[in-house]
């Protein structure tokens, strides 16, 4: 996984970043306990209008319990939310303008697609039958389920059924669709191909989806921003890329992909240009802001696709850090190696390198020796 292949923007759309835009979607100071436990922790976040927005995190970090706050089947202790300028924090769940598609789907295996689809319209009064009956053939168009409107539910397949509970939960045309965990029960091929089509559809219905996941490929692949949780607060909410490439504390790092940490202390600085002593790769070089504060202990943070893996210590060496160090382990993932390479320090460093051409030279084994090589760029300051 990188930053540019999974993390880079996917339109010219960054609300965010206007001062004067207003956010769609906003929880101020909200609070959640269940007991002694405190599930979320005095959250504030904004999202705008026609954003794919993740909430990304482990088990147990309060991602879904916010979700659910947002669409009202929990109450905050403490905070308000807003939904297009509107406090909702009292409104009821039927009574909000949002809709909510489970990880389970949650059909009903005695109704026919079209029944489920029509579910939530039915519960609306004014809406007539023939009205209903259109809004779901549409439904089943959008989803490219035409013509399964008659079977039930176990007629279908893992990604059919999705589908379906897709249509369902967008039928209503709410203002926000809320997804839990909406891809975890399927394969991962299909999995990946349905990404693309929620993208797609959610740019073309120009709705604003909130998406909770703990995969965090397909937050990068989703998402215009991610919010990174853990233990109930906002730990980081920036885009894909800035927080694949710049991560702000060394929990984002660690968690957001793969990435080879080194902890030391500042040796010498030039401005941008820094020295960090450490005790697994010894001194390696690192480009900062050049209004970064640092001082004493600093952690170095390089992903594994920067660095380069050769049998010769590379030329300009003097522009490079560099390591020398013994394969461990190899992974062959087809159009990707993975290497694990043990330095002299007995730190495990992992190296992962693109398969875009058939070897024609001895091949790296077990046990070569080998060197390392990035550039101060590659490094990533981490603060905390």
């Amino acid at each position: 996984m990188s930053g540019e292949s999974l993390g880079s923007v996917r339109r010219a759309f960054a609300p965010w970043t206007d001062p004067d835009a207003k956010p769609f979607v906003c929880f101020k100071g909200v609070t959640k306990r269940f007991g002694p436990v405190m599930a979320v922790d005095a959250v504030s976040l904004d999202i705008f209008e026609r954003e794919f927005f993740s909430l990304l995190g482990p088990s147990g970090c309060g991602k879904t319990t916010l979700l659910r706050m947002l669409a009202g089947f929990e109450t905050a202790n403490t905070g308000y939310i807003f939904l297009d300028g509107v406090n909702i924090s009292e409104v009821p769940p039927h009574r909000r303008p949002v809709n909510m598609m489970f990880q389970s789907y949650a059909l009903f295996p005695h109704m026919t697609v079209e029944q489920n689809i029509a579910f939530g319209l039915r519960q609306e009064s004014g809406v007539s039958k023939a009205a209903m009956a259109d809004r779901t053939a549409e439904m089943l168009k959008l989803v490219q389920l035409e013509g399964y409107g008659k079977r039930r539910p176990n007629q279908l397949s893992g990604g059919q059924q999705q589908r379906v509970a897709l249509a369902r939960s967008l039928a209503k045309r709410p203002k926000v669709l809320l997804l839990d965990e909406p891809l975890g029960a399927l394969d991962k091929k299909l999995r990946e191909e349905t990404q693309f089509e929620l993208m797609d559809l959610q740019m073309d219905l120009g709705l604003t989806f909130i998406i909770v996941t703990h995969d965090q490929e397909e937050a990068m692949t989703v998402s215009d921003r991610i919010a990174v949780m853990n233990e109930g607060r906002l730990v980081q909410v920036a885009t894909p890329g800035e927080i694949y490439e710049q991560p702000k504390t060394r929990y984002v790092a660690d968690f957001l992909g793969s990435i080879n940490l080194f902890d030391g202390t500042l040796a010498s600085r030039n401005g941008a240009a820094a020295v960090v002593e450490t005790g697994a790769a010894g001194p390696l070089h690192v480009l900062i802001d050049e209004g970064t504060e640092l001082a004493g202990s600093a952690t170095i943070g390089v992903r594994p696709e920067k660095i380069s893996i050769g049998f010769d210590r590379p030329n300009g060496a003097g522009r490079l850090n560099t390591v020398k160090g013994e394969i461990w382990d190899i992974a062959y993932y087809g159009d990707l190696s993975t290497y694990h390479v043990k330095l002299s320090s007995g730190t495990i460093v992992k190296v992962t390198v693109t398969n875009t051409t058939r070897l024609v030279e001895r091949p790296i084994g077990w046990d070569d020796e080998v060197w390392l090589a990035w550039p101060p760029e590659a490094g990533i300051l981490i603060a905390e």
